[in-house]
């Protein structure tokens, strides 16, 4: 075993074990909250944008401070005045029905893993003026890496035309959807906890994760007319190879590379009737993809991918005793692997569809469950390396969370936040096949804390 990672299991242990303990102690302290920098600056509770007191799930309210570009002011005292930083630290216990063979990460065993995740610093408020920003850097604990992790600075204003409010701003970031303010795109969708000791599916659509955030930035330009339609449009491209390598140390050869500018769109309708939000849109990308391994080399061309996405959004929030939520995406891909090493295969495509719904109480207390499927055609030269040459998985997700912190008027405010749970994924089909496939059924215990 490599010395750092079995440092790294054994603080893991450590972290786990004293989040799981603070959670215990603290299950006696009613209402007891602290927040990071955004509350420190608004001066209002993480309850106000967070629908679970913490974690990326948004109100309508934290919908609002997002497009206003993390500027919206408030808060008052010393608090108020310190910089918008913020800490992170999460850790886990993973376990699958079965050992993983081999082991998931070398120097971790094949089951019953205690990761330290991740830590991270944040700078999560206004730079200056009409200006803000949401940029996390991140220590991976079981990579053993720090990379640019999510980040999206925004400039933004408001308007009115024809006695119409409208906002507008621009947002450079560096993976899309992680602008969106919804929470059914691939950016900020359930679940909100994972690990990299945990199986994972092989195939996912190119908007669904396929652009690390430390791969490829962008801009787009967005307005919200009269709190009703919403309307984005821009463009990502690749960052240059010494700039990845500079944001993460490392450039792995299976990393993609867009070639040239791809297009990025969005529009959305929303609407909130007493307490009763619905939200109705469409996002989508296209983009041309140079073949892993190339390193930028375009000689020998590009594949193509469209991916054409539906979303829907309901939340009750006329009483915040009782959230209940339900949230759904779709998205279709247009594969066109012209030059990859898939041999040249024409078209395919990817049909990837998410449902989820919770329920809190208290907005301490949640229940969340979910649904995903992803079907795809057999094809032996995309898919070789999948059981039965096809990409189909389907799974089931269960959480149960706690989150004491994020109230009004709750203990040690603004410096402290903290979200444990209990996950459940359970499998039917995985990467194509439907034998045998609940070897890779994964419990996990989570300790997400921020400050």
């Amino acid at each position: 075993m490599q010395p750092f990672l079995k440092h790294s299991r054994l603080s893991g242990l450590c972290l786990t074990a004293s989040l799981a303990v603070t959670s215990i102690i603290i299950l006696g302290s009613p209402d007891a909250q602290a927040v990071p920098s955004f509350s420190r600056q608004t001066g209002a509770a993480c309850s106000q944008c967070h629908t679970q007191s913490f974690g990326p799930n948004l109100t309508p309210f934290g919908r609002d401070f997002k497009l206003g570009g993390y500027t919206m002011g408030g808060g008052s005292g010393a608090n108020a005045k310190l910089p918008p930083i913020s800490g992170m630290i999460m850790g886990s216990l993973t376990h699958t029905d079965k050992d993983q063979n081999p082991a998931p990460v070398d120097g971790y065993s094949k089951n019953d893993n205690f990761t330290f995740d991740e830590a991270s610093l944040f700078y999560a408020g206004r730079i200056y003026g009409k200006v803000g920003a949401f940029s996390q850097l991140t220590y991976d604990g079981v990579g053993d890496s720090i990379a640019l992790d999510n980040t999206d600075i925004r400039f933004a204003d408001q308007t009115e035309l024809m006695d119409t409010p409208i906002t507008y701003g621009i947002s450079l970031n560096n993976s899309p959807t992680v602008q969106d303010l919804w929470n059914t795109t691939p950016g900020w969708g359930f679940p909100y906890t994972g690990s990299a000791v945990q199986p994972g599916i092989a195939t996912a659509a190119l908007i669904d994760g396929g652009l690390e955030p430390s791969q490829a930035g962008g801009a787009t330009a967005y307005t919200m007319i009269n709190n009703l339609l919403y309307l984005e449009a821009g463009a990502y491209g690749s960052f240059s190879t010494s700039l990845q390598r500079g944001l993460t140390g490392i450039l792995s050869a299976d990393s993609l590379k867009l070639d040239g500018a791809a297009p990025y769109w969005r529009v959305a309708l929303q609407q909130d009737w007493q307490g009763h939000f619905f939200a109705l849109g469409h996002y989508g990308m296209s983009a041309d993809v140079l073949q892993p391994n190339t390193f930028g080399d375009s000689s020998n061309g590009a594949d193509h991918f469209t991916d054409v996405a539906f979303d829907a959004t309901y939340q009750y929030m006329a009483n915040p005793k009782h959230i209940f939520e339900v949230k759904t995406t779709y998205i279709y891909e247009d594969q066109n692997f012209a030059s990859s090493r898939s041999g040249g295969t024409g078209n395919t495509g990817l049909n990837t569809f998410k449902l989820n719904t919770a329920y809190t109480f208290d907005q301490t207390y949640g229940v969340t469950f979910g649904y995903n499927n992803i079907t795809g055609s057999r094809n032996s030269n995309v898919y070789a390396d999948l059981l039965n040459n096809k990409p189909n998985s389907e799974y089931f997700t269960a959480e149960l969370v706690y989150v004491p912190f994020g109230k009004s008027g709750s203990y040690l405010n603004p410096w402290l936040n903290l979200r444990t749970s209990l996950q459940y994924i359970g499998y039917s089909q995985f990467d194509g096949t439907g034998q045998s496939v609940n070897a890779n059924n994964t419990f996990m215990v989570n300790g997400w804390l921020a400050f």
